[in-house]
């Protein structure tokens, strides 16, 4: 035999090998994404801000009170922010809550609360108190209408810097008063993403419980967030937030953020019956399930800062 002939059928066997070694290695083909009772969701890679899974991901829909993560982003990029600033809470901000049967903060007229107080106000009891507060506050013009239809107006504009070409906002809470209020769920997900840069917002939205240092007729403030409260039937180890939302039009709506196992999600769902359900089997499909000595990121009980890192 020759030569030539023998490094042939040597590369051959190589080239053999090789190969059988590559189709025993490959991965197998990855599991669709579990269905889910959502009438529009989405789910992203938090890290890098890939799909890994959507349905009607660009059909617009309300969001209720899935809104106060812009609300919240609104107020976390102001100019010049002082998180310790005082507000001093208005009776109209409560009545706007009794006349239009919205969640509360419980806050009290005349009370004095920080911004940071009342951006945990804002997103764990869901406060549309807080959030009227906030708009007050953090909008321009001379009066209380005016300053809030300026905020409503910087939380369009942040949208709109951020690509969310689908969305639009009428509201500073979730209550829409011109059935306007709307995103995708991929929009949502582009603000989730961006708010979640934010230390604050990231601190604030894993809190389970807080106390609200005075400012509520309540001891403390509860996140509404199943996902990480243990003992829910739904807590989610690496659960870090986000949102929840509840409307006549909107539905139940769940934003969710996990991670585990190296890697981060965000995801959305928009009027979902089963949205607590929905979520667990969407994060154990992308980051798998959890493993060992999992906790959730969620921190319990802890009292009112003055600063928090």
């Amino acid at each position: 035999m020759s030569n030539l002939l023998r490094r042939s059928r040597a590369a051959l066997a190589i080239s053999v090998a090789t190969g059988a070694l590559l189709t025993i290695g490959a991965p197998a083909q990855a599991a669709a994404a579990p269905t889910n009772s959502a009438s529009a969701s989405f789910l992203m890679d938090g890290t890098t801000g890939a799909t890994l899974a959507y349905k009607a991901g660009d059909t617009k829909r309300q969001m209720a009170s899935t809104t106060k993560i812009t609300s919240a982003v609104v107020v976390l990029t102001s100019p010049g922010l002082d998180l310790n600033k005082k507000v001093t809470i208005k009776q109209e901000y409560l009545d706007y809550v009794v006349r239009e049967g919205a969640s509360t903060a419980h806050l009290k007229a005349g009370a004095t609360p920080t911004v940071r107080q009342l951006l945990y106000a804002l997103m764990l009891p869901s406060g549309c108190d807080a959030a009227y507060a906030l708009a007050d506050t953090f909008g321009s013009g001379s009066t209380t209408a005016a300053r809030t239809a300026n905020f409503i107006a910087q939380m369009n504009a942040k949208a709109k810097s951020l690509g969310m070409t689908n969305t639009t906002y009428d509201s500073f809470d979730g209550i829409s008063p011109t059935g306007n209020n709307l995103t995708t769920a991929r929009d949502l997900a582009k603000m989730t993403r961006f708010a979640m840069r934010s230390s604050t917002f990231k601190a604030i939205v894993k809190t389970n419980t807080v106390s609200s240092g005075g400012t509520s007729t309540d001891a403390a403030w509860s996140n509404s967030n199943l996902l990480i409260k243990p003992g829910s039937g739904y807590t989610t180890p690496g659960a870090i937030g986000v949102k929840t939302g509840t409307g006549s039009l909107a539905g139940q709506c769940l934003v969710f953020s996990v991670t585990r196992n190296g890697k981060t999600i965000i995801g959305v769902l928009l009027n979902d019956s089963s949205r607590y359900t929905d979520a667990v089997a969407l994060t154990d499909w992308a980051v798998g399930p959890a493993i060992g000595a999992a906790k959730l990121q969620g921190s319990t009980t802890k009292p009112m800062p003055d600063i928090l890192d």
